[in-house]
């Protein structure tokens, strides 16, 4: 653990997100601080009412990230003079405002980790003021990266043994194809074309020419012939810009048999990819990878499972969580300090929304190492400490993690090892739920969730 508080406003020139939030988190700050309420101890929590329809489980992503924007919440002065001159603060509250850093505390379901239907997958406990400014952060890196990595999970899950690899920043904004990049390798992903996050996050790096490199030739031989000399034989052309028989035929005699793989990009992939196969093996160059593209989805990789493909490109669908672009995750108070100096449940009674009072502990009951039941557990924090686990249920693990302690970082959750360590951690979770998670048939949620008042 080490300390990250700081003890200046941040500058203009160090990276802030203090502004990557709704006005209305500041306005609410302005009026606490006017009314003594700010510094009331409270406790929020993220949750999702349900999953996407016919999902059967959720992945959780972005800590890491929520880790360094975290850090980097403190209004830089500008930031300060421009929320003065909107009106949006009072001088008291900029006054309040100077030196800010987060100093509470961040629980979380770790990286990687499966969730379900109301999961508390992030706890932050603090006064009111700091934790109602993270808000809309939290949510935004939340809501995205695990709808990634929810859909890279279920295509890797399609895909089996063949490896997956995003292709899909030129399909979101450029901010959000490295958050994608990220939020795949959790959900299973091997690598990226994006080289802000293979730079980034230290990933493998992928891709060699488009259609265009080979329309720039007089001819596919000429476009070859030269990518070859630049990236040698062991690199992947890209097969149907004209016709995929020839190509795979100029490729190999460019190459000969050590051609490391072809890419194909359009058509009846399954068919195409059973020809091509043949073709190259009669060609020699049976060590020859097959790798295909085009919009491909889980239900596409499943379709494509006995097909003689040995990898896949995946991007558009990735970036848009394949139809679910937001977990719809929220961020909601559940417990806070009274006048009466003691810590009181709070909830929502609206119809359709509401949710369950007091802090939540998270634990996943199992029987023979499976997993049967989510079991959230609501209470004061002496009787979270306190409960044991209904009688009949032998084996049961806690879910939840401590990031932040008091303002002390947890620097290890954020560092390019716990990465790869997530995608690990998601596979050994994955494998823990009934075989019936895997199914891409719409369903209910893999395991159902029990809430548990006490």
């Amino acid at each position: 653990m080490t300390s990250t508080a700081s003890t200046s406003t941040g500058s203009d020139s160090e990276p802030t997100t203090a502004l990557m939030t709704d006005m209305y988190e500041y306005t609410m700050l302005d009026a606490a601080l006017r009314d003594g309420t700010a510094a009331r101890h409270c406790v929020f929590e993220v949750f999702a009412r349900h999953l996407p329809v016919g999902r059967r489980y959720g992945v959780v992503a972005g800590l890491g990230r929520i880790i360094d924007l975290v850090k980097n919440f403190r209004p830089s002065a500008s930031d300060i003079d421009f929320m003065l001159s909107r009106g949006v603060i009072s001088k008291d509250t900029a006054k309040w405002l100077e030196n800010f850093t987060f100093t509470g505390t961040l629980r979380a379901y770790r990286e990687g980790e499966v969730y379900f239907p109301n999961s508390p997958i992030l706890q932050v406990e603090g006064n009111f003021g700091e934790c109602t400014l993270l808000e809309t952060l939290l949510l935004s890196v939340l809501n995205y990266d695990s709808a990634v990595a929810s859909a890279a999970s279920r295509m890797s899950a399609a895909a089996g043994d063949r490896p997956c690899l995003d292709m899909g920043g030129r399909r979101t904004n450029e901010h959000a194809a490295i958050a994608a990049a990220r939020a795949s390798i959790v959900g299973g992903f091997v690598g990226t074309a994006n080289l802000a996050a293979a730079k980034k996050y230290d990933l493998p790096a992928i891709g060699t020419a488009a259609h265009s490199f080979t329309l720039l030739h007089d001819s596919e031989k000429e476009a070859f012939e030269s990518q070859i000399a630049a990236l040698g034989k062991s690199t992947t052309v890209l097969t149907d810009t004209y016709n995929i028989e020839d190509a795979i035929a100029t490729a190999v005699a460019a190459a000969g048999p050590e051609l490391g793989a072809i890419r194909i990009d359009s058509g009846d992939l399954a068919s195409l990819a059973q020809k091509a196969r043949k073709q190259l093996d009669s060609l020699g160059a049976v060590s020859t990878k097959i790798t295909v593209t085009n919009d491909l989805d889980e239900y596409a990789l499943a379709a494509l499972a006995t097909a003689p493909v040995d990898s896949y490109g995946v991007g558009t669908q990735l970036v848009i969580g394949s139809g679910a672009p937001t977990c719809a995750m929220v961020y909601k108070l559940v417990e806070r300090e009274g006048n009466d100096g003691q810590m009181h449940p709070v909830a929502k009674k609206s119809f359709g929304k509401s949710t369950d009072g007091w802090r939540k502990r998270a634990v996943r009951a199992y029987e023979y190492d499976l997993a049967q039941a989510e079991l959230i557990v609501g209470g004061s924090r002496a009787q979270l400490e306190a409960w044991q686990a209904p009688e009949g249920v032998s084996q049961i693990r806690d879910l939840q993690i401590t990031a932040i302690d008091h303002g002390d970082v947890d620097e290890s959750l954020a560092s390019k090892e716990a990465l790869l360590q997530a995608r690990d951690y998601h596979k050994k979770a994955l494998n823990e739920l009934p075989i019936t998670a895997l199914s891409l048939a719409a369903g209910d949620p893999a395991i159902p969730t029990q809430v548990i008042e006490l």
